[in-house]
């Protein structure tokens, strides 16, 4: 079996190398539970994924990222539309991600982004 490729780092997006493959995946799901529009469950799935972003060395700053931007997406769409169900699996943010990698997002965005989304700086 190939090792899976590793993500490049871009735009400020840098690999905790401090974080074991434990606390990776433990601050990912936190992460993931807390964040609006989830249902705020975690399935062996999400888990596996989790590990996996971690052996592919992705930042857990940028999957956070991807947390709060397709988050704020969910909010603050136009009322009129139809209401959207929960997002129940992680896998929902893998194109977010993606897009984030390609397109980098300053981090002054994202932290605006945050601040909409939980009041804080």
């Amino acid at each position: 079996m190939s090792q899976p490729h590793k993500i490049e780092p871009r735009a400020g997006w840098v690999f905790d190398p401090d974080l074991d493959c434990q606390q990776y995946v433990q601050r990912m799901l936190h992460s993931y539970r807390q964040t609006p529009t989830t249902a705020g469950k975690v399935r062996p799935a999400d888990r596996r994924l989790a590990v996996q972003l971690f052996q592919r060395g992705v930042p857990l700053s940028m999957v956070q990222a991807a947390f709060s931007l397709a988050a704020s997406r969910r909010i603050f769409r136009d009322p009129e539309d139809t209401p959207l169900s929960p997002i129940r699996s992680l896998h929902y943010f893998l194109p977010v991600l993606n897009e984030i990698r390609c397109e980098p997002i300053g981090p002054d965005y994202i932290r605006y982004i945050e601040w909409k989304l939980y009041g804080t700086p």
